[in-house]
């Protein structure tokens, strides 16, 4: 059996590159997301009301259910909460 060494978690799980980016960033958000949420120190129910989602989407959300999100909703959901999101491009390594 050939072991395999990977950059990160999502190298791992995703086909392709491009899949894997797009998981690693909605990873990024979802974390500083559940952060800023957790930081407000509300009911869920007022949370969610904040975020104009309902109380079983962000309790999917501040449970790290990352599938149920796309990149788009996370950075809506972001700026919503008072976050700034910022992209960065790189050369390939």
């Amino acid at each position: 059996m050939e072991v395999q060494m990977f950059d990160n978690v999502f190298d791992a799980l995703a086909d392709t590159p491009a899949e894997a980016a797009n998981m690693k960033a909605r990873s990024e958000l979802l974390s500083a997301l559940k952060a800023r949420i957790r930081s407000w120190d509300l009911p869920q129910e007022a949370a969610a009301g904040r975020l104009g989602i309902t109380r079983p989407r962000l309790n999917d959300l501040l449970q790290g259910k990352l599938a149920k999100f796309s990149l788009d909703a996370l950075v809506n959901l972001a700026t919503a909460s008072g976050l700034t999101v910022h992209v960065q491009v790189a050369e390939a390594a």
